[in-house]
């Protein structure tokens, strides 16, 4: 019993238009695979022109000169014709199972199309019908060309059977061009030429779809008259086909009989001059003669024109035949014209609603562009978007792989700024007893100045030498201009910077100083640069030393380490804090009474780093000369230099487009270390507060105040997520950093800066 999980062998039967052929080629297929279990696949042409030709009632005409919707038309019609007919081939296989596949129009032979299918569908066993390869319009020696290319080019894997009328054949070339088909014996069966054919040739040029269509159960044409006409010319096709053979013969002999004619009236011209030269008798025989053979012309002649009236009458048959057919050729033709006519209307009528279509294709395409357009803007948003989150994401991931490993170290913190702030409350008590003594002392000698303030201590000109080392070249490390230099030197073991003021006005510039003091002494705050001292004689003025130099340096400068070899750089932590501190400083100036006091010359040389990198101000112009909204504005700039270590001597809508929340990231200065997205987006949006504020809104909601609020927001914000393990500690920082519970600006100066520090510094923080 056969086995059903395998599945069963496909026998692949090519077809042609030659329909009898094809039972036939069915026929034998069943038979030679009767005791298998198989499956018939019939693979049929159902068009053997191009696809650049139709067929139409007419005949054959190019594709080009039909509409469209008439190819639809006959294309359905070809179609429906086709399934019939597979219809009929699978239904002629009974029991065993099978299918049929249609092979379209096609460029290409016969013979390289079943090659492409051979390769395609990987067919081990095709049976193909003669006829398949050769369409009507080829000859015979062109099919069987066709027939060895397809047998020499088939693959190995690839069983061919040839059959031609309903006979397996083996192919060779014989002499004259003929092709002899052999049995499986070798034994020649046939033998295939070329030979007209009057049927063929009429019927093909009045009927070209029966010249395709030969078999009588075929679905008839649409048309009932077309239809019955083709039925009579079926019925009398062997009948004209042995009239024209008749006539070819008719022709033949008739050339014979006038030979023959010819030959007797030389003969008989013969025969009387040879009368003449013969005797009674002999004359007498050859009339006998002559009037026996002229009584056989006589009964010829009777047979020739009753032949003759058949003749006539088959031949009055045959035209009136061809006649009514080419009446109804032309009817079809009319009719046909007027369709065409009609057609011609409807595709004006198209075209007009084409046209109108056409114009509003154009509308909708030019609105169809614009959200094109903005739709490749949000694309690039999204890609800008899209690679942000994935810099943010492999930040984080280490971030969280680098956590584990911090928590330890910030535990280890925690309990060393427990022990610093012991140390600071007990250092606080022991300084604040000892400051106490020095104030009372120096108020007793600072009184005796005449200066009316109590803030600073007055020095004699040998003091400032000798810390100078007098005035050394070694010493000066900056110059104001011809009438100020700056010095480093030591006062009671303290480094201080030494502000030389020189001119050669003497009343103009003693007044001029002694206001410059007054000035310097009116402002104690943390984060405004202190004033240790001043001398009248050599008009200078005492300063704490700065450490980190200006903010200008750290932020914009190349070498960012010092002489020691320590980071200069700042962490997006100390800008924050930075930020935070000098917006301190600038709400302590513009709250000063009775009048607010500007700085009016807010950029980062003016802003001084301690060894903490604590931010002090310093440079203060003449508040006549400056507004409360122009430091607010400096401020701005400061901001977005902070967050992008760029130095914009002007902030022009660049710089504020680059404050975009899609395209911070990108700008953010990468020396700072990973910023915090959401912290870096409330200082952008702090910045482009303060740029947009004006002179004109003095008293509006943009203020020094507001700002601070919004600043020290940020900070804790900051401070919170270093707290909490967010943001990594850079390695090898030696620097002590801030802690978040306590503000740097309140540590004890033990703890924030050297030992060295004047005692001024725990003032101030009092």
């Amino acid at each position: 019993m056969e086995n059903n999980h395998h599945p069963k062998e496909k026998i692949y039967v090519a077809i042609g238009t030659d329909l009898s052929e094809g039972f036939a080629t069915l026929k034998w297929t069943l038979k030679r695979w009767a005791s298998a279990s198989v499956k018939i696949v019939i693979l049929y042409a159902d068009n053997t022109i191009s696809k650049e030709y139709v067929y139409t009632p007419i005949g054959k005409i190019p594709a080009s000169s039909v509409r469209e919707e008439k190819l639809k038309v006959l294309d359905k019609s070809e179609e429906a014709k086709t399934d019939k007919i597979l219809s009929k081939l699978v239904a002629f296989c009974g029991k065993v199972k099978a299918e049929g596949l249609r092979i379209g129009r096609y460029e290409d032979s016969n013979h390289k199309v079943i090659l492409r299918l051979i390769t395609i569908l990987h067919i081990t066993k095709l049976v193909i019908a003669f006829s398949f390869l050769r369409p009507p319009s080829w000859k015979w020696r062109n099919a069987a060309n066709a027939s060895f290319s397809l047998y020499h080019e088939k693959p190995d894997f690839c069983e061919l059977f040839v059959i031609y009328e309903g006979k397996l054949v083996f192919l060779r070339e014989g002499n004259n061009e003929a092709l002899l088909i052999e049995d499986d014996q070798g034994m020649t069966v046939s033998k295939l030429t070329e030979r007209p054919s009057f049927r063929g040739w009429i019927v093909g040029k009045l009927f070209p779809e029966n010249a395709r269509e030969k078999n009588p159960c075929e679905s008839a044409s649409p048309a009932i008259s077309t239809a019955a006409s083709l039925d009579q010319w079926e019925k009398h096709s062997e009948e004209l086909d042995k009239y024209f053979n008749e006539l070819s013969s008719t022709s033949t002999a008739n050339e014979g009989e006038i030979e023959a004619a010819n030959d007797t009236m030389i003969r008989s011209q013969s025969e009387l001059k040879m009368a003449e030269k013969m005797g009674a008798e002999e004359r007498l025989d050859v009339l006998k003669m002559r009037i026996r053979d002229t009584k056989e012309k006589i009964q010829m002649n009777r047979e020739e024109v009753k032949a003759n009236i058949k003749r006539y009458a088959k031949a009055t048959w045959a035209i009136g035949l061809c006649t009514s057919r080419v009446n109804e050729l032309e009817a079809q033709t009319h009719e046909e014209t007027s369709k065409r006519m009609e057609l011609q209307k409807d595709l004006d009528r198209t075209k007009e609603e084409l046209s109108e279509i056409h114009i509003e294709v154009e509308e909708k395409r030019s609105k169809l562009d614009s959200i094109l357009q903005l739709q490749r803007e949000l694309s690039n948003k999204l890609q800008l978007s899209n690679s942000a989150k994935t810099r943010v994401e492999s930040q984080l991931e280490k971030a969280v792989r680098e956590r584990s490993e911090m928590v330890q170290e910030i535990e280890e913190l925690r309990r060393q700024r427990d022990v610093y702030q012991r140390r600071i409350e007990f250092c606080r008590e022991k300084d604040a007893i000892g400051m106490a003594k020095k104030l009372s002392s120096s108020s007793s000698s600072s009184s005796s100045n005449g200066l009316g303030f109590d803030y600073s201590r007055e020095f004699s000109a040998a003091e400032i030498r000798a810390a100078t080392d007098d005035f050394a070249q070694r010493l000066r490390f900056k110059s104001g201009g011809d009438w100020t230099n700056v010095y480093k030197g030591r006062i009671s073991k303290t480094t201080v910077a030494i502000k030389l003021f020189e001119s050669v006005d003497d009343d103009f510039c003693q007044e001029a100083f002694l206001e410059k003091v007054r000035l310097m002494g009116s402002i104690r705050h943390p984060h405004v640069l202190s004033m240790m001292g001043f001398c009248t004689e050599l008009k200078c003025i005492v300063f704490e030393y700065m450490h980190n130099g200006c903010l200008r340096d750290s932020l914009f400068s190349r070498q960012r380490t010092t002489s020691k070899g320590t980071n200069r750089g700042l962490k997006w932590h100390d800008r924050v804090r930075i930020a935070a501190e000098v917006c301190t400083a600038l709400s302590f100036l513009h709250k000063a009474t009775p009048a607010p006091f500007t700085h009016g010359n807010l950029n980062p040389s003016r802003i001084l780093l301690d060894k903490n990198k604590v931010a002090k101000l310093y440079g203060f112009q003449s508040y006549e000369n400056a507004t409360i909204m122009s430091d607010v504005r400096a401020f701005g700039t400061l901001i977005l230099q902070l967050l992008t270590g760029r130095n914009w001597a002007e902030i022009g809508e660049d710089a504020i487009l680059m404050m975009d929340s899609s395209t911070l990231s990108e700008n953010l200065d990468k020396k700072g270390g990973q910023w915090p997205l959401d912290v870096a987006v409330e200082l952008a949006g702090i910045a482009r507060c303060c740029l947009s504020s004006s002179d004109e809104i003095e008293h509006s909601e943009v203020s020094s105040r507001s700002v601070m609020r919004w600043v020290n927001k940020v900070r804790k914000k900051a401070d919170d997520l270093r707290a909490d393990g967010e943001s990594l500690v850079e390695e090898g920082e030696t620097n002590i950093e801030e802690e978040h519970n306590v503000p740097s600006v309140f540590f004890c100066p033990i703890y924030q800066v050297s030992s060295s520090i004047s005692s001024f510094e725990y003032v101030l923080v009092q």
